[in-house]
């Protein structure tokens, strides 16, 4: 079977947009075994760890570097009272869960344990206050108590609580879900209640906060209109929600790992589809913001299935697959081209839930595919784009078809590009345009089947590994992808 082709033309331009860090953030709910298991035993555990903080998991994704960590929710952040999880754990009050599993939340995480874990992360916290049940007073109590260094009433409980000095919390949002979860509220009323509770959202100390609005749920550029026009200058970052679900309808379905070709196609056609999902919110937005002074922040996104059998269907655990991976890399590359707005991005979720970095069974843990994309593509994280065309042959299912090859580069201490064949039948052969630096090493991720995933019996199954297959050419460089495969390669 000949190989596809792709060509990738390069077109340098110093004003291009830098890869802000933050796309690469992350998201930890308290749903199913995000926190508990996840990354909270306590410190009685006999699994290590560091203030009830497993070590496994934390060393883990050090190795990723979390730019930014979004907790408690999430819909369960407009349930979340944050003075029910401070004090002696063992006065904390227990609340049911009436969102994820109706389970109990024993509050045991809360406000200094999630601080305590972007500080062992060296991430910076992204916290999502309570509008939907919440007041105005417990929000801008909750920002005192975390940022303020006075000698009032809220910076003296913490100090109670063991914690003297004020963290920096760089990043806040007004509501979660608004028009759905977080209150049902249409977006002109939701514009006048973030203006109302944003106003409270205080500066204190040297702790400045980027602010972030509840934004739209997918395609609802309405909700973006909206809250542009009667807020943008209120806030500083928009929020976007939007998973990739077979078919793209809901409720979600499919298997994690049992799949053919055909949900194979469906899954990366709908990563492609978040393009021009995007491309109509930046166009609201700039209608009133031609500047850009306000950044889209996509802080839910992921493949999104059925639940693995047999589990909690509240708690959404789903196993992943090189699919995800590939998935999540072609966001990434839709994420880059958009630099110049896209501001932020928060990956659903962590640990154990929807499209993870990491499963966990009691005390053994994975790391999922990917997390290794997550991994591989950590260097891309702050540097310069550089504008390019890829023409590529196509992928076709049935009727349907999208690129077989998608690809980004960055500038940074190095040149890196990574690439993606997104077909599972032919390799793919693709001409980079780079003149002016030599190939120095590659990574490849690929797996023995479209369904291959790391198990805890195997769970190095499908890692990256050593690629070479990079030849110099009088006009760039030829490599040789295999098929369903994501590679980073490094040119110097």
């Amino acid at each position: 079977m000949t190989n596809l082709t792709a060509r990738i033309s390069v077109h340098p331009d110093p004003a291009a947009p830098v890869v802000n860090p933050n796309i690469y953030g992350h998201f930890a709910e308290h749903l199913g075994r995000c926190i508990y298991e996840g990354i909270w035993v306590g410190e009685d555990s006999d699994i290590p760890n560091t203030r009830g903080i497993r070590n496994d998991v934390t060393e883990a994704l050090r190795a990723i570097n979390i730019p930014v960590l979004r907790w408690p929710g999430g819909c369960f952040a407009d349930e979340y009272h944050w003075m029910d999880g401070i004090g002696p754990r063992e006065a904390r009050p227990g609340i049911y869960n009436s969102h994820w599993g109706g389970v109990v939340e024993t509050n045991h995480f809360g406000t200094h344990e999630f601080l305590d874990l972007c500080e062992q992360l060296n991430t910076a916290p992204y916290i999502c206050g309570n509008v939907g049940s919440g007041t105005v007073k417990e929000m801008q109590d909750w920002v005192e108590y975390m940022t303020s260094d006075s000698n009032s009433p809220m910076p003296n409980l913490r100090r109670k609580n063991g914690r003297e000095k004020a963290w920096k919390v760089p990043f806040f949002g007004v509501g979660n879900e608004s028009w759905g979860c977080g209150g049902n509220m249409r977006p002109e009323y939701y514009a006048n209640e973030y203006r109302r509770y944003n106003t409270f959202v205080r500066t204190y100390s040297d702790n400045k906060i980027y602010r972030i609005a509840c934004g739209a749920n997918s395609s609802d550029t309405n909700w973006t209109r909206v809250l542009m026009e009667n807020a943008h200058t209120q806030m500083n970052g928009l929020a976007l929600h939007k998973y990739t679900l077979i078919k793209n309808t809901w409720p979600p379905s499919g298997s994690a790992t049992e799949f053919g070709e055909a949900e194979w196609f469906d899954i990366l056609d709908q990563s492609y589809q978040i393009e021009p999902l995007i491309e109509s919110h930046i166009a609201e937005m700039d209608r009133v913001d031609p500047e850009r002074k306000v950044g889209m922040v996509i802080d839910e996104w992921g493949t999104w299935m059925a639940v693995e059998p047999g589990t909690n269907p509240g708690f959404l655990y789903q196993q992943n697959s090189l699919r995800d991976a590939l998935s999540a890399a072609i966001h990434f590359h839709i994420f880059h081209r958009h630099a110049n707005r896209i501001s932020m991005a928060n990956i659903a979720q962590t640990i154990n839930v929807l499209q993870a970095m990491i499963l966990t069974d009691g005390p053994r843990m994975l790391r999922t595919p990917t997390y290794w994309v997550f991994e591989m593509f950590k260097v891309h994280q702050g540097g310069t784009t550089v504008p390019l065309t890829v023409e590529s042959d196509s992928y076709s299912y049935e009727s349907t078809s999208i690129p077989a090859v998608s690809g980004s580069i960055t500038i940074s201490d190095a040149t890196y590009v990574s690439l993606v064949n997104t077909d599972p039948n032919r390799a793919a052969t693709v001409t980079v345009g780079l003149t002016g630096v030599s190939f120095d090493e590659g990574r490849v991720l690929v797996g023995d089947s479209i369904t291959a995933h790391n198990t805890f019996d195997a769970p190095d199954h499908v890692s990256p590994r050593a690629f070479k297959a990079v030849t110099e050419t009088d006009g760039g460089f030829l490599v040789e992808l295999p098929p369903a495969s994501v590679a980073i390669l490094t040119f110097r």
